[in-house]
């Protein structure tokens, strides 16, 4: 029976990107030697390291203007303090729209003077801040665009004289933007772009050596740019899957053409949950994610039957977060449209049933 993962990650993966792994695990391009033997100062593997580099920054249509993309490790948790390492000498503002956002802001905390912005967390963070004030003479402004456990997303982003950082973890290439209003990117790659154990950062190169701070050098930013995100040996599976990820998605036509997808998928799970009495968004509607729907029932006897419906069709992955309760429905590039249908099919069902 086909699964149809709705795991809010690691993720789904493309079935073409799977295979190709699978067989480079075996014999890499026909060399004689496993992907995950070779050498990681290797001419294969150093290929690979550029290639993804350079697909990163062509796909996010910031080639040619000042930023590097690195795939360092740690995960996104990591990056909470590394942004804050390498950019925080007086004071950071924070918005806070979830878990991962508090989690930055803790980090950031150690290394200099944080100000809250704007918080959802009144509302259990189903909603994004929006018309808030600014305050002047920011190192920086971090930022959350895609709330995995709460299911919102930021539509529109704010306009400030601070460099602009953002975690872009769970809706990287997924949505077209003006990337280039964003100074530092960064997204840990099990969300939307390849398994875990390797975490993309894109930067603008003119931010960085200003803080009189000594940063520890697997921490410094310019030590991997440097290095060509070489300085210590990398994921070079999750890098070999993520540059796989990115060439499957130049080839299916780039952001625009994954954004349309998207854009169907989420359209067709929120249609059911706006209609179907038997569910309810958490979400505020304009702040929904197309990457993660999040809902409850609102019959509990119902629940049992729901969840042998999706058993049965083989749904797997949409419990939702503790925080949330309920279910959570992740819809990331990978994911068909046809998965989206099943599941909207079973919720039908249930109303029916019910």
């Amino acid at each position: 029976m086909k699964k149809h993962n709705f795991s809010a990650g690691p993720c789904i993966l493309p079935k073409e990107v799977m295979q190709k792994a699978a067989e480079a695990v075996i014999e890499l391009d026909g060399i004689g030697l496993s992907l995950i033997e070779i050498s990681h100062r290797s001419k294969e593997f150093v290929a690979i390291m550029e290639k993804a580099r350079s697909l990163a920054l062509e796909l996010l249509g910031l080639e040619g203007k000042g930023y590097s993309a690195l795939f360092l490790q740690g995960g996104a948790s990591t990056q909470f303090l590394m942004t804050a390492y390498n950019l925080l000498e007086k004071k950071a503002g924070y918005v806070n729209t979830g878990t991962w956002s508090l989690k930055a802001i803790k980090e950031a905390k150690l290394l200099g003077d944080v100000v809250e912005v704007a918080s959802s967390q009144d509302q259990n963070f189903n909603y994004i801040p929006k018309g808030y004030k600014i305050p002047s003479g920011l190192d920086y402004l971090h930022l959350t665009s895609n709330n995995t456990i709460f299911g919102t997303q930021i539509k529109e982003f704010p306009k400030t004289d601070a460099p602009l950082v953002c975690d872009m973890s769970s809706d990287i290439f997924s949505r077209e933007l003006d990337f280039s209003q964003f100074d530092l990117i960064y997204a840990g790659a099990q969300k939307n772009m390849g398994p875990a154990g390797t975490t993309l950062v894109v930067v603008k190169e003119d931010i960085l050596g200003k803080v009189g701070r000594k940063v520890p050098s697997m921490l410094d930013y310019n030590i991997h740019i440097a290095k060509d995100s070489m300085f210590n040996t990398p994921a070079v599976f999750a890098v070999y899957v993520s540059m796989l990820t990115m060439q499957w998605l130049k080839d299916l036509g780039g952001i625009p053409a994954i954004e349309e997808i998207n854009e169907k998928k989420a359209n067709l799970i929120y249609s059911e949950i706006d209609l179907n009495p038997v569910f309810a968004g958490f979400a505020a509607k304009e702040d929904r994610s197309n990457m993660n729907a999040t809902f409850n029932i609102t019959d509990e006897t119902l629940k049992e039957t729901f969840d042998t419906l999706c058993k049965e069709a083989g749904i797997s992955g949409i419990n939702g977060h503790r925080s949330v309760g309920g279910y959570r429905a992740s819809m990331y590039n990978a994911m068909t449209l046809e998965s989206v249908g099943t599941l909207v099919d079973i919720m039908s069902d249930l109303e029916k049933k019910g």
